[in-house]
């Protein structure tokens, strides 16, 4: 069988490793053997330290960062690729890595470093990942902040840069420049872990083929749900949100029975609300059993919590603390599942807003059209078709 080599190198987030996890999983099932190299070994170690396969460390530029970025190139700039130098290193150690490895493919998930190692050797490859990291092929790469007065001319200057940087470094090591720079993202195909809903870029649905979202679910208890009549409510808040106070007050005085798991509380704090109508989780809750019986679900955008509220046929209140949640929250509003509370300026009446989603039917029709479209998704499925297309890219005997 194939040796696939399975490469993390940008963004903090463990749905990275999440995703990876799910594939390096289906590929061993198949019998091919499998490694990896990650940008945090410690993240990774939780998600994929019980998986019999070599695990190394990324080459990752140190203190890297990008301060309000405006688009992927912006955030390739402040990770290496501003200066040839810079970035040759990264290559050389991606290079010298897949040299020992040998591997027969490699597939990136928001690694463009591996990748453009992979073109310099001629080694089949390609690119895994949620929407926001996978940009639309033969167009420039998209502004993620339109709301923002963006100059739009240095985000295509930054775009033109990256691809002049890399290209300058393919020529060097014998590799076949780029055309554009969102083709540094996607390798030779790309693996789209999405649907449409959750595309941050809004791409045309038949534009695509969508394989649907790939995430790990920790797991977790039985709901717990106070006693009463009123309906039940998910909650998944970290208190760095800082309406969240305000939110549970507003669930509680519309008579919602609340079911709260917040991380900070369940490792000892005290909790920020006392009422008996509100129930703390001690620990990660089930989510698929918990919002099977919710009327709302009210996260920061998690693509797990997300999902599972998607497939429950659950109506969302999303309060997004972060840019790639926040773009997420937009769609999940166009598609008219959700309302992206992190829209609203200033002091917000969150009582109307809960109500507005509990009693508006549009919403809730609207999630059940969207529920019934992917019933029957799974992560098995998702991994056989991931597996499929990877064995696709593998060289003929």
């Amino acid at each position: 069988m194939a040796h696939f080599h399975l490469a993390w190198e940008l963004g903090g987030d463990a749905a990275h490793a999440g995703r990876l996890r799910i594939v390096a999983q289906a590929l061993l099932a198949r019998g091919h053997a499998v490694s990896l190299s990650v940008r945090d070994l410690v993240l990774a170690r939780r998600l994929l330290g019980d998986l019999e396969v070599p695990l190394l460390q990324a080459p990752v530029l140190l203190n890297a960062g990008a301060q309000n970025a405006a688009s992927l190139a912006e955030i390739m700039l402040g990770a290496g690729y501003q200066e040839p130098q810079a970035l040759d290193g990264l290559l050389r150690g991606w290079r010298a890595a897949l040299g020992l490895l040998k591997p027969d493919v490699l597939v990136a998930e928001f690694a463009p470093t591996a990748l453009l190692a992979a073109r310099s050797l001629d080694l089949p490859a390609a690119a895994l990942g949620a929407a926001f990291t996978l940009p639309p092929a033969g167009q420039p790469i998209p502004n993620f902040r339109p709301w923002e007065p963006v100059d739009l001319a240095c985000l295509a200057a930054a775009e033109r840069h990256v691809l002049k940087v890399m290209n300058a470094l393919l020529v060097h090591h014998g590799g076949v420049p780029y055309v554009s720079a969102a083709d540094a993202l996607l390798g030779q195909q790309h693996l789209l872990c999405a649907w449409p809903e959750l595309d941050h870029y809004a791409r045309p649905a038949a534009s695509e083929h969508w394989l649907g979202p790939a995430f790990v679910t920790p797991p977790g208890a039985p709901p717990q749900w106070p006693p009463g009549q009123g309906h039940k409510v998910f909650v998944y808040l970290r208190q760095e949100h800082p309406a969240h106070v305000a939110v549970l007050h507003a669930l509680v005085m519309e008579g919602c029975r609340v079911l709260c798991y917040q991380p900070e509380v369940a490792a000892g704090a005290v909790p920020p609300v006392h009422a008996t109508s509100l129930a703390w989780a001690r620990g990660p809750v089930d989510l698929a059993a918990a919002l099977a019986e919710a009327r709302l679900c009210v996260s920061q955008g998690g693509e797990g919590t997300v999902t599972h509220a998607m497939l429950a046929a659950v109506p969302m209140l999303l309060l997004p603390t972060q840019l790639e949640r926040y773009l997420l929250a937009q769609r999940l509003e166009a598609a008219g599942i959700a309302i992206n509370g992190g829209r609203f300026p200033g002091a917000v009446d969150w009582r109307s807003v809960v109500r507005s989603l509990l009693m508006d039917g549009r919403t809730l029709l609207a999630a059940r059209q969207v529920a019934q479209r992917y019933a029957g998704f799974s992560h098995a499925q998702l991994a056989e078709r991931v597996v499929a297309r990877l064995e696709a890219l593998l060289p003929a005997a």
